[in-house]
């Protein structure tokens, strides 16, 4: 293996749309590792999502060498995702390598996931390089951008490095840049085996493919391993570099970044941030060998329901989502049951946007059609006798008789603005139930809010709006604070005086009548009518606070009777009037499947 003073591990961080997939395609080409041949714009992003949406999901790393100055280096780079609901990606990555390349779009300066970003970096002690990219637009506000990123950094102007990824201007100057600034790994290779596991997915054949950094030691073809966590042996079928396709080889050794074929089918035994150690010195390595640090786990505060419209595909769905839950370690999912909808999951994301690419990933990869609700946040209830209960879905909700007090999670929400915008935002920020915090400027022409608001007031449509009111200038991150005291009541839906439980909603108590209106006029327009009125009501606690009616469907009783006494027509429909009370008294609807797609669609 080249000497580990010849390799370099680093990750390109940036806000979304600021060029990073660009710019890796630019690394790609001048290290020759990719041939122009198969070269296409976006080369990292493997999805198919990805290049649809312009964003990216999945971080995806890559090893490419590099001649400077007649030494040949190794240079492995972890691409990553810019939205803030793939946070957690990116710091998985950022624990695997010991520099990152900080990029910004010279049109649109520091934006709020640039901040979030570098925090993380900040956190790894990582060796940040700061880069401009887009200098070539004509919009491009390069020395004011130049001087936002030298004070956010707190570094001379001079070492800001601008480029244009577009066109590949400045790129060798930038490759030369990491050579010299970001370190080496550290690692001894005579030590004994330990690797981490950043990412993972499944093979059928080859078992749980992890994605490693090798810290200490070496790791051999056809060796046996231990996962120290998942504590579960395995057999390594393949191991080999990303290029970025895997390319086998025969071992990896410390400071590398490579894919290990475990052979391990139980996807749930492996996980990410485990540490992979060499089975033969089991019993000595468990007692020696300390674990990796790994990663925090992150904690969901996104609920949705996935249940898959044939009802025959729970199991297709139950083993889908093992899959995705490897590759994607933020997504949670546990079985639930609803009358008329049958079984399904109940899944937590990080942010509505990664509930979408899950329910897009599932529908694509593994052509399943799904049934979902609208997401909605974990609630937290103390009862009268000081238990701490948490609700994921309405159903959960318990008897408001031995609640003491309801709490929802806050959010510390960062928007960046233009200042001409500032009167858009502070407008829709109003509605967010939360509290201002403060202002502060970034040059001459950024504006940074910080606002303290509840997390289910921006998960859903927010970020759209925040979006439309600024012409797209304005971005947004959040972070999980924690949980505060909320006036929130479970509102309850009745169809015929019986409950539909998967009809329910938690919503604040200022909101109530307003939800309940729109669900029973919803409930009205697509419930087929039944042979005798129905009363569909909204109510909270048993008191109903809105109400809509589905009338009778109408049969022409009389039409087969011509001419005649009228008093024949009168006794028949006098008979049909008292069949439709009696059936109003006894009869139970039936709400179709459709219906509860389309409620939960809407």
């Amino acid at each position: 293996m080249k000497n580990q003073s010849f390799t370099r591990n680093f990750v390109i961080i940036s806000h979304v749309n600021h060029g990073k997939s660009t710019l890796a395609d630019r690394f790609l080409e001048l290290t020759k590792t990719i041939s122009q041949k198969k070269m296409r714009p976006q080369y990292l992003d493997m999805m198919d999502l990805e290049r649809e949406k312009g964003i990216t999901i999945k971080m995806q790393p890559v090893r490419m060498n590099y001649t400077l100055n007649s030494k040949s280096y190794i240079l492995n780079l972890i691409d990553t995702p810019g939205h803030v609901d793939f946070s957690y990606e990116v710091s998985r990555s950022l624990a695997a390598v010991e520099g990152a390349i900080l990029l910004v779009d010279a049109t649109k300066g520091i934006q709020a996931q640039t901040l979030a970003n570098l925090d993380l970096a900040k956190k790894q002690n990582l060796v940040i390089l700061p880069v401009i990219n887009k200098i070539d637009l004509q919009n491009a506000k390069i020395e004011e951008t130049t001087e936002e990123i030298a004070n956010l950094l707190e570094v001379e102007k001079n070492e800001v490095i601008k480029i244009s990824a577009k066109y590949g201007t400045n790129i060798e100057k930038l490759l030369e840049k990491i050579i010299k600034k970001i370190p080496p790994p550290q690692g001894e290779k005579d030590k004994p085996l330990r690797a981490l596991i950043f990412d993972s997915k499944h093979d059928p054949y080859k078992g749980v493919i992890c994605f490693v950094r090798v810290v200490d030691g070496q790791i051999k073809n056809g060796e046996s391993i231990y996962l120290m966590v998942g504590k579960i042996g395995g057999k390594v079928k393949e191991l080999g570099f990303f290029r970025p396709e895997f390319l086998p080889k025969e071992k990896l050794q410390s400071g590398e970044i490579g894919f290990v074929a475990t052979g391990i089918k139980e996807a749930g035994k492996v996980r990410v941030g485990d540490t992979i150690i060499s089975l033969k010195s089991k019993v000595e390595s468990l007692k020696l060998i300390e674990p990796l640090p790994g990663y925090k786990e992150s904690k969901p505060m996104v609920f949705a329901s996935f249940y898959p419209e044939n009802l025959d595909d729970f199991e297709a769905l139950k083993e889908a989502l093992m899959k995705l839950k490897l590759n994607d370690a933020s997504l949670t999912f546990e079985p639930e049951r609803k009358e008329g909808l049958g079984r399904g999951y109940l899944c937590g994301f990080l942010g509505s946007l990664h509930a979408e690419i899950i329910a897009e990933r599932l529908k694509r990869e593994f052509g399943l059609n799904l049934v979902i609700s609208t997401p909605s946040v974990v609630y937290k209830i103390i009862t009268q006798k000081g238990e701490e209960l948490l609700i994921y879905s309405p159903s959960d909700w318990p008897n408001p008789s031995i609640i003491k007090e309801i709490q929802e999670p806050w959010v510390k929400l960062e928007i960046i603005t233009p200042p001409g915008y500032l009167g858009q935002v502070l407008e829709i920020s109003e509605k967010l139930e939360g509290d201002y915090i403060k202002r502060k400027y970034f040059g001459q022409n950024r504006l940074l809010l910080i606002y303290e608001v509840p997390l289910r007031k921006i998960i859903v449509g927010f970020y759209d709006k925040l979006k439309g009111s600024t012409q797209g200038y304005a971005s947004m991150n959040y972070e999980i604070l924690g949980y505060r005291p909320g006036d929130l009541v479970k509102l309850e839906i009745l169809i015929a005086g019986k409950k539909e439980e998967v009809f329910s909603k938690i919503v604040p108590k200022n909101r109530t009548f307003t939800e309940g209106k729109k669900i029973v006029k919803k409930l009205k327009e697509i419930l087929p009518p039944q042979l005798f009125s129905v009363a569909l009501q909204a109510a909270i606690s048993g008191k109903i606070i809105a109400r809509a009616t589905i009338k009778a469907k109408r049969r022409d009783v009389i039409a087969p009777l011509y001419g005649g006494d009228y008093t024949r027509k009168r006794k028949l429909l006098e008979k049909q009037k008292k069949g439709k009370k009696r059936l109003k008294g006894i009869g139970r609807v039936r709400v179709p499947q459709n219906v509860f797609f389309e409620m939960f669609r809407s």
